[in-house]
Protein backbone atom coordinates (compact mmCIF):
# COMPACT_ATOMS: atom_id res chain seq x y z
CA UNK A 1 0.00 0.00 0.00
CA UNK A 2 3.01 2.35 0.43
CA UNK A 3 3.20 2.56 -3.32
CA UNK A 4 0.05 3.77 -4.00
CA UNK A 5 0.85 6.87 -1.59
CA UNK A 6 3.97 6.99 -4.18
CA UNK A 7 1.91 7.20 -7.53
CA UNK A 8 0.28 10.32 -8.82
CA UNK A 9 -3.36 10.56 -9.67
CA UNK A 10 -3.47 10.25 -13.18
CA UNK A 11 -4.09 13.75 -15.46
CA UNK A 12 -7.81 15.52 -14.76
CA UNK A 13 -8.48 13.27 -11.58
CA UNK A 14 -9.64 15.62 -8.85
CA UNK A 15 -8.10 15.41 -5.21
CA UNK A 16 -10.78 14.45 -4.08
CA UNK A 17 -11.37 11.38 -6.05
CA UNK A 18 -7.78 10.74 -5.27
CA UNK A 19 -7.57 10.62 -1.45
CA UNK A 20 -11.08 8.43 -2.05
CA UNK A 21 -8.98 5.44 -4.32
CA UNK A 22 -6.07 5.69 -1.99
CA UNK A 23 -8.31 5.08 0.85
CA UNK A 24 -10.16 2.73 -0.70
CA UNK A 25 -7.42 0.53 -1.90
CA UNK A 26 -5.74 0.71 1.95
CA UNK A 27 -8.96 -0.38 2.91
CA UNK A 28 -9.35 -3.23 1.02
CA UNK A 29 -5.90 -4.46 1.58
CA UNK A 30 -6.61 -4.33 5.66
CA UNK A 31 -9.53 -6.27 5.20
CA UNK A 32 -7.47 -9.20 3.33
CA UNK A 33 -5.39 -9.35 6.39
CA UNK A 34 -7.76 -9.11 8.76
CA UNK A 35 -10.17 -12.54 10.13
CA UNK A 36 -13.28 -12.23 12.57
CA UNK A 37 -17.11 -11.28 12.65
CA UNK A 38 -18.23 -9.55 9.12
CA UNK A 39 -19.79 -7.13 10.52
CA UNK A 40 -17.32 -5.92 13.23
CA UNK A 41 -14.36 -6.26 10.55
CA UNK A 42 -16.54 -3.95 8.00
CA UNK A 43 -17.28 -1.29 10.86
CA UNK A 44 -13.69 -1.73 11.77
CA UNK A 45 -12.16 -1.51 8.41
CA UNK A 46 -14.82 1.35 7.23
CA UNK A 47 -13.43 3.41 10.41
CA UNK A 48 -10.12 3.00 9.51
CA UNK A 49 -10.56 3.92 6.07
CA UNK A 50 -12.80 7.02 6.64
CA UNK A 51 -9.82 8.08 9.08
CA UNK A 52 -7.18 7.87 7.05
CA UNK A 53 -9.14 9.61 4.08
CA UNK A 54 -9.88 12.42 6.39
CA UNK A 55 -5.96 12.73 7.80
CA UNK A 56 -4.85 13.06 3.91
CA UNK A 57 -7.91 15.85 3.07
CA UNK A 58 -6.32 17.60 6.24
CA UNK A 59 -2.99 17.74 5.06
CA UNK A 60 -4.17 18.53 1.30
CA UNK A 61 -5.85 21.65 2.48
CA UNK A 62 -2.74 22.52 3.99
CA UNK A 63 -1.50 22.77 0.68
CA UNK A 64 0.57 19.69 0.58
CA UNK A 65 0.49 18.20 -2.67
CA UNK A 66 -1.40 14.87 -3.14
CA UNK A 67 0.93 12.92 -3.17
CA UNK A 68 3.21 14.08 -0.07
CA UNK A 69 -0.44 14.74 1.59
CA UNK A 70 -0.73 10.34 1.74
CA UNK A 71 2.69 9.70 2.49
CA UNK A 72 2.56 12.13 5.63
CA UNK A 73 -1.31 10.52 6.35
CA UNK A 74 0.35 7.07 6.51
CA UNK A 75 3.33 7.86 8.29
CA UNK A 76 1.10 9.23 10.80
CA UNK A 77 -1.56 6.95 10.20
CA UNK A 78 0.51 3.58 9.94
CA UNK A 79 0.79 1.30 7.08
CA UNK A 80 -1.46 -1.92 6.82
CA UNK A 81 1.04 -3.93 7.96
CA UNK A 82 1.57 -1.54 11.11
CA UNK A 83 -2.24 -1.42 12.14
CA UNK A 84 -3.29 -4.57 11.18
CA UNK A 85 -2.07 -6.31 14.64
CA UNK A 86 -4.10 -4.17 16.61
CA UNK A 87 -7.12 -4.73 14.62
CA UNK A 88 -6.58 -8.13 14.88
CA UNK A 89 -6.68 -8.04 18.63
CA UNK A 90 -9.75 -6.31 18.41
CA UNK A 91 -11.69 -8.37 16.09
CA UNK A 92 -10.39 -11.82 18.05
CA UNK A 93 -11.92 -10.26 21.29
CA UNK A 94 -14.90 -9.94 19.26
CA UNK A 95 -14.95 -13.25 18.11
CA UNK A 96 -14.26 -14.72 21.11
CA UNK A 97 -17.34 -12.82 22.81
CA UNK A 98 -19.69 -14.54 19.40
CA UNK A 99 -18.50 -17.91 20.09
CA UNK A 100 -18.47 -17.67 23.70
CA UNK A 101 -22.24 -16.24 23.50
CA UNK A 102 -23.45 -18.81 20.90
CA UNK A 103 -21.86 -21.85 23.10
CA UNK A 104 -23.24 -20.19 25.66
CA UNK A 105 -26.52 -20.50 24.60
CA UNK A 106 -26.51 -23.38 22.50
CA UNK A 107 -25.05 -25.53 25.18
CA UNK A 108 -27.42 -25.41 27.93
CA UNK A 109 -30.39 -25.89 25.20
CA UNK A 110 -29.35 -29.28 24.60
CA UNK A 111 -28.57 -30.50 28.09
CA UNK A 112 -32.14 -29.11 28.63
CA UNK A 113 -33.26 -31.20 25.81
CA UNK A 114 -31.89 -34.38 27.04
CA UNK A 115 -33.03 -33.84 30.60
CA UNK A 116 -36.67 -33.45 29.27
CA UNK A 117 -36.30 -36.64 27.48
CA UNK A 118 -34.90 -38.68 29.65
CA UNK A 119 -36.96 -37.74 32.45
CA UNK A 120 -40.54 -37.89 30.43
CA UNK A 121 -41.88 -40.80 28.76
CA UNK A 122 -40.22 -40.27 25.93
CA UNK A 123 -37.00 -40.85 27.82
CA UNK A 124 -37.83 -44.28 28.47
CA UNK A 125 -38.75 -45.11 25.37
CA UNK A 126 -35.10 -44.58 23.97
CA UNK A 127 -32.81 -47.08 23.80
CA UNK A 128 -30.05 -48.09 26.68
CA UNK A 129 -27.26 -47.00 24.86
CA UNK A 130 -29.07 -43.53 23.50
CA UNK A 131 -29.55 -43.24 27.55
CA UNK A 132 -26.02 -43.30 28.16
CA UNK A 133 -24.27 -41.33 24.99
CA UNK A 134 -27.04 -38.63 25.98
CA UNK A 135 -25.28 -38.32 29.54
CA UNK A 136 -21.93 -38.02 28.36
CA UNK A 137 -23.05 -35.32 25.79
CA UNK A 138 -25.22 -33.28 28.01
CA UNK A 139 -22.12 -33.22 30.52
CA UNK A 140 -19.42 -32.22 27.68
CA UNK A 141 -21.72 -29.41 26.36
CA UNK A 142 -22.48 -28.42 30.13
CA UNK A 143 -18.65 -27.86 30.62
CA UNK A 144 -18.49 -26.16 27.19
CA UNK A 145 -21.11 -23.71 28.43
CA UNK A 146 -19.16 -22.98 31.69
CA UNK A 147 -16.29 -22.22 29.72
CA UNK A 148 -18.05 -19.70 27.50
CA UNK A 149 -19.27 -17.93 29.98
CA UNK A 150 -16.25 -17.63 31.57
CA UNK A 151 -14.45 -16.30 28.06
CA UNK A 152 -17.40 -13.89 28.14
CA UNK A 153 -16.58 -12.36 31.85
CA UNK A 154 -13.22 -12.41 30.88
CA UNK A 155 -13.72 -9.88 28.00
CA UNK A 156 -16.56 -8.11 29.19
CA UNK A 157 -16.72 -4.56 30.39
CA UNK A 158 -15.03 -4.99 33.93
CA UNK A 159 -11.98 -6.56 31.91
CA UNK A 160 -11.52 -4.07 29.35
CA UNK A 161 -9.16 -2.43 31.60
CA UNK A 162 -7.31 -5.75 31.73
CA UNK A 163 -4.97 -7.75 29.04
CA UNK A 164 -6.87 -10.18 27.22
CA UNK A 165 -5.88 -13.84 28.07
CA UNK A 166 -3.58 -15.12 25.52
CA UNK A 167 -4.66 -18.68 25.57
CA UNK A 168 -8.54 -17.27 25.78
CA UNK A 169 -9.58 -17.62 22.29
CA UNK A 170 -8.05 -21.22 21.22
CA UNK A 171 -9.59 -22.35 24.73
CA UNK A 172 -13.13 -20.64 23.73
CA UNK A 173 -12.68 -22.10 20.00
CA UNK A 174 -12.26 -25.86 21.66
CA UNK A 175 -15.16 -25.36 24.10
CA UNK A 176 -16.92 -24.55 20.42
CA UNK A 177 -15.63 -26.83 18.61
CA UNK A 178 -16.73 -29.61 21.58
CA UNK A 179 -20.22 -28.43 21.94
CA UNK A 180 -20.36 -28.25 18.08
CA UNK A 181 -19.60 -31.86 18.12
CA UNK A 182 -21.73 -32.73 21.14
CA UNK A 183 -24.56 -31.23 19.09
CA UNK A 184 -23.73 -32.59 16.08
CA UNK A 185 -23.32 -36.48 17.62
CA UNK A 186 -26.49 -35.74 19.95
CA UNK A 187 -28.27 -34.78 15.82
CA UNK A 188 -27.29 -37.83 14.41
CA UNK A 189 -28.07 -40.18 17.63
CA UNK A 190 -31.63 -38.09 17.97
CA UNK A 191 -32.37 -39.14 14.23
CA UNK A 192 -31.58 -42.61 14.06
CA UNK A 193 -33.14 -43.16 17.80
CA UNK A 194 -36.73 -41.48 16.88
CA UNK A 195 -38.24 -44.19 14.74
CA UNK A 196 -37.48 -46.52 17.63
CA UNK A 197 -39.33 -44.06 20.07
CA UNK A 198 -43.41 -44.61 20.32
CA UNK A 199 -43.36 -41.37 19.95
CA UNK A 200 -41.29 -40.28 17.21
CA UNK A 201 -41.59 -36.73 16.59
CA UNK A 202 -40.49 -35.05 19.49
CA UNK A 203 -37.18 -36.94 19.40
CA UNK A 204 -37.21 -35.68 15.59
CA UNK A 205 -37.74 -32.52 16.23
CA UNK A 206 -34.95 -32.05 19.22
CA UNK A 207 -32.67 -33.75 16.58
CA UNK A 208 -33.38 -31.09 14.26
CA UNK A 209 -32.91 -28.28 16.76
CA UNK A 210 -29.31 -30.06 17.45
CA UNK A 211 -28.72 -29.75 14.44
CA UNK A 212 -29.57 -25.80 13.57
CA UNK A 213 -27.64 -25.29 16.37
CA UNK A 214 -24.46 -27.27 15.59
CA UNK A 215 -24.35 -25.71 12.54
CA UNK A 216 -24.43 -22.57 13.96
CA UNK A 217 -21.59 -23.31 16.87
CA UNK A 218 -19.50 -25.43 14.29
CA UNK A 219 -19.28 -22.16 12.04
CA UNK A 220 -18.30 -19.54 15.20
CA UNK A 221 -16.14 -22.21 16.72
CA UNK A 222 -14.36 -22.42 13.11
CA UNK A 223 -13.84 -18.23 12.28
CA UNK A 224 -12.66 -18.50 16.20
CA UNK A 225 -9.97 -20.90 15.47
CA UNK A 226 -9.13 -18.72 12.15
CA UNK A 227 -8.65 -15.44 14.80
CA UNK A 228 -6.75 -17.53 17.20
CA UNK A 229 -3.95 -18.67 14.18
CA UNK A 230 -3.99 -14.95 12.52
Amino acid sequence: MSGAGRRAGPTGERPEEYTDRYADEYAAALASALRGPVRAKARLVAEMRDGLADTVAAYAEEGLPRDLAVRRAVREFGTVAEVAPACQRELTVAQVRHTARAVALAAPLLTVCWYLFLTSGHGGQLPLATRLLAFSLAGSAAVAALLATAALAATGPLARRLPTPRRLPRATAWAGTTAGVCLGASALTLAASSPLSGNWLPVALAGALAAALHTVVASSARACRDCARA
